[in-house]
């Protein structure tokens, strides 16, 4: 682990108590109440407090892990380091034997990460997780080190648990980001099919407990705080963009041939690379098409053998988990981006791609409509529909140039409102409990 140069840590004089925000008078006999030009004098001089905090993000998936929530953190914690906030990550360990207090280089940045003894969940090709009976222990600890101002879980499911509940003891305040849909982990519980309803229920109203501790709730999209809403008993929650850097992608705009499609994922069923897969053996041979996956996952043997009974296997290239240039250049390379999944509750992958200049295809399903706007950046296709994507693909790659970079330019102007510093002004009002 490589060390750095970080702010100092606030004292706890110096960050004083818990970040609040004086409400407005409800009281008609207050003298704000009854005057609208001495109300509007007050707010007038609320100003935004400047002075650093002390921040524990929860994390139950975290570097090395490749998925959208671990990438979503990883940017989160970086980015409030630059901004001289004092940050600290709590997330499982590579190993039960690699656990300890690190600083770690997370997006350049040198972020304290306290690595938690964790175990390998064997049905899952690298997710590694804390014991659940051990997680108030840990969480007890963490706090006790760290002493923070505000903790910001990001899953309801260990570490974030445990962390909840034992800063609600102290009255920490707590928000929470829901990246998780309890359907996506029924692939890896080994549970016959009829216990697969009950399991749903626990780990949904699980999740309902915690989540009501929070000060504030937030999911990725409006689409995915509306399946929340209806899904446990909680409203109110906040769509904030996980958010990505335009400026560390390098779109190339200038005109060429078109035949590189990619995906960037795990490769897990609810990713459906399969029905991708398909619709390339439909185009072929009529299309020079190769198709480029990474990212890796249980899936993998089984799409290579799909892959080689569609008779394209000598098309397509696996290429596993990549460094970050190598995804950039991939993404720079490429000349569409095809996601199938329809579990997405934002899909950082297809922002990056967007913030690539490349059109997008996805399946019409759950947050990708929010990104992928029809006839515009890209297309939408009915989930599971092969032949509807064999179309959306043939439209991409024989676009004229014109169209093509009409596309392109779509897509550089969607990502504009996913930046990644709106999203870290949004939160940073969240942790001092100011209006967003």
């Amino acid at each position: 682990m490589e060390a750095g140069t970080r702010p100092p840590p606030c004292t706890a004089a110096e960050r004083g108590t818990h970040p609040t925000v004086t409400p407005a008078p409800a009281d008609p006999q207050h003298p704000l109440a009854s005057d609208p030009q001495a109300s509007d004098a007050a707010s007038a001089a609320v100003v935004p407090d400047p002075r650093p905090l002390t921040i524990l993000i929860g994390a139950d998936t975290f570097a090395p892990h490749v998925n959208g929530a671990a990438r979503f953190a990883e940017r989160l914690a970086a980015g409030l380091v630059a901004r001289g906030h004092d940050v600290h990550v709590s997330a499982p360990s590579d190993g039960h034997r690699n656990h300890g207090r690190f600083v770690e280089q997370v997006e350049g940045e040198p972020v304290m990460v306290h690595r938690l003894p964790s175990w390998r969940w064997r049905p899952h090709d690298w997710l590694t997780f804390v014991l659940p009976w051990m997680s108030k222990h840990y969480a007890r600890r963490v706090l006790d080190e760290v002493a923070p101002d505000i903790v910001h879980i990001q899953s309801h499911i260990v570490i974030g648990r445990g962390l909840a509940r034992e800063a609600r003891k102290r009255g920490i305040p707590i928000v929470a980001t829901n990246h998780v849909m309890a359907e996506n982990i029924i692939d890896f519980t080994t549970l016959p099919p009829l216990l697969d309803k009950v399991f749903l229920k626990l780990a949904w109203d699980d999740a309902q407990r915690t989540l009501k501790m929070a000060r504030a709730v937030t999911t990725p999209t409006r689409k995915a705080a509306d399946f929340l809403e209806s899904t446990i008993d909680i409203s109110g929650v906040i769509p904030i963009s996980c958010g990505i850097d335009k400026a560390n992608y390098t779109p190339d705009l200038t005109p060429r041939a078109h035949r590189r499609v990619l995906f960037v994922g795990r490769l897990t069923t609810e990713k459906h690379v399969d029905v991708t897969l398909q619709a390339i053996a439909k185009l072929v041979p009529g299309l020079d098409i190769t198709f480029d996956v990474i990212g890796d996952g249980d899936q993998r043997r089984h799409l290579e053998q799909l892959a080689a009974r569609l008779g394209i296997a000598d098309r397509i290239s696996f290429r596993g988990r990549v460094s970050e240039d190598e995804l950039r250049a991939a993404y720079t390379h490429a000349d569409v981006f095809v996601i199938s999944s329809i579990a997405e509750l934002q899909s950082i992958a297809t922002m990056e791609a967007m913030a690539s200049g490349l059109p997008v295809i996805g399946a019409d399903a759950v947050a990708l409509p929010h990104l992928i706007h029809d006839a515009e950046n890209g297309y939408l296709f009915p989930p599971g529909d092969a032949d509807a994507l064999a179309d959306r693909l043939r439209r991409v790659l024989t676009a004229s140039d014109d169209e093509y970079l009409r596309m392109q330019q779509a897509s550089l102007d969607g990502v504009e409102i996913h930046d990644i510093q709106k999203t870290l002004d949004t939160f940073e009002k969240l942790y001092r409990g100011e209006p967003v």
